[in-house]
């Protein structure tokens, strides 16, 4: 016999945690479940000490309470421009709302009074990058760091932990809606949850399950362009100009031979470069990039991603990006390196290069090698001239010292057709975050669990508490 809630969540990153503080002051039955352990068990191996990643399973770098964004950088993008698609789907003026509200949030629980992205300069760099062939979007700012993020994220769940119950470390198998239209969630030891709404917030993580499901339950599914690429490391005072004024650099190109999409995405100065593991039951090591309040190396580093819309009958994002991360990994064991410079001579990087380069590379576990063998020609053409236009707004970053860890890609390829409530086709099933196509940063993330959650509420006559 299935037990009975309200609501249940899946995933506990930041659209299943907001979604939480929503709910958890109304007098509901909640339950908010994630695969993954509580925000202080999820220690990295590979950060504490291994020679290369092991494949947890699941990662604890992307699963558990706080998901993915628990080791991020912490940055709050305040901005309806970047982030996600919330304003398409829910009106320009309700999403700037939201945003105000998250970020109210936030800084309940710790986040800086400091913003970045506003002030004078601004204009001038945007000019700047304009005469360089990109365009540069400023956005206010919050940067919260690792470490901050981490104590943020705890405080919410120790304020969580006696309002609602947490299942972490449970696996969910299916979906199933039942003859009275109540939702069945099936847990992985077999355990029957049933209720009247249902939040799906598994995150970039959980996003090939998600699709899975979404097809089993006849959902329309639309592709987003695939997002793959490398990070970049650089000398930190290569970047300061930028930084020092934006702390995330926004920068888009459209490449000269191809004319495709390639932006900056998580730029962390004094940050270091990571792998994670990630795509569920069928796990991908991936490079990603961390960074903290004051500087823990040297370097800065960003991901640069070309965006690729393919033609029908292609309908496989995700796993057309899993597939150039595997061969990455087949070729390295998990992440590859190549200097610039290499990379422009055609030949691959070695140890004894990299120990002669002024730049040390933060992911020491990264293995020297040529990722002309697993990106394809395209994203590299396409990513060098990126480079390029970016060194002439910013000398030195197309230096032959420069850095470049693959594979990075952003599971965030398909989108869920949504209401503006975020309701799926399914009524009482909705869908939120990153993994649902809805989100690409925290902030927003963090809007869409607001928005599902407040729905429901109105739907049973409830209000919001105010949050402690």
């Amino acid at each position: 016999m299935a037990r009975s809630y309200d609501v249940v969540i899946v995933g506990a990153g930041p659209a299943g945690i907001f979604a939480s503080l929503e709910l958890c002051n109304a007098g509901l039955n909640v339950v908010l479940l994630d695969k993954g352990r509580e925000i202080a068990a999820r220690l990295c191996p590979l950060q504490h000490g291994g020679d290369c990643c092991v494949l947890c399973s699941p990662c604890h770098l992307v699963s558990g309470f706080g998901g993915a964004g628990a080791f991020s950088d912490g940055k709050l993008t305040l901005s309806t421009q970047v982030g996600g698609r919330l304003a398409e789907l829910i009106g320009l003026d309700r999403a700037r709302e939201l945003i105000d509200y998250v970020d109210s949030i936030y800084l309940r629980y710790g986040a800086p009074l400091k913003v970045y992205g506003t002030g004078q300069n601004i204009g001038a760099l945007e000019q700047e990058a304009a005469l360089s062939g990109l365009r540069l979007t400023p956005v206010k700012l919050r940067h919260l760091g690792t470490e901050f993020c981490h104590e943020a994220l705890g405080a919410m769940q120790s304020y969580l932990s006696p309002r609602l119950e947490i299942r972490l470390r449970t696996t969910i198998e299916s979906i199933t809606v039942d003859d009275t239209g109540d939702k069945i969630v099936e847990t992985g030891d077999g355990e029957r949850l049933s209720c009247r709404y249902l939040i799906l917030a598994p995150g970039r993580e959980g996003s090939e399950w998600l699709c899975n499901e979404a097809r089993r339950l006849k959902l329309t599914l639309r592709s987003n362009p695939v997002d793959v690429g490398c990070r970049i490391e650089v000398p930190m005072t290569t970047m300061e100009k930028l930084t020092s004024v934006l702390y995330e650099s926004k920068l888009e190109f459209y490449s000269e031979s191809f004319n495709d999409r390639v932006r900056t995405f998580c730029m962390c100065p004094g940050g270091e470069v990571i792998m994670e593991s990630t795509g569920g039951s069928d796990p991908v090591i991936t490079v990603n990039g961390i960074g903290y309040t004051q500087p823990k190396t040297k370097n800065t580093n960003f991901a640069l991603l070309v965006s690729t819309t393919f033609t029908e009958p292609f309908h496989e994002p995700i796993a057309y990006g899993k597939y150039v991360a595997r061969l990455a990994n087949i070729l390295s064991g998990g992440v590859l390196l190549q200097r610039l410079g290499d990379l422009m001579d055609g030949r691959r990087s070695t140890q004894a290069r990299l120990q002669n380069s002024p730049i040390e590379p933060s992911l020491r576990a990264a293995v020297p090698g040529d990722l002309s063998f697993a990106l394809p020609y395209r994203y590299l053409k396409s990513i060098v001239e990126m480079l390029q236009a970016m060194d002439r707004l910013v000398p030195g970053v197309a230096s032959p010292h420069t850095l470049l860890y693959g594979i990075e890609v952003k599971f965030y390829s398909s989108q869920l057709k949504l209401t503006p409530c975020l309701e799926t086709e399914v009524g009482g099933i909705f869908a939120t975050g990153d993994g649902a196509g809805v989100s690409r940063g925290l902030v927003q993330a963090s809007a869409s669990g607001t928005v599902a959650a407040r729905e429901i509420l109105k739907r049973l006559g409830s209000k919001p508490s105010p949050i402690a």
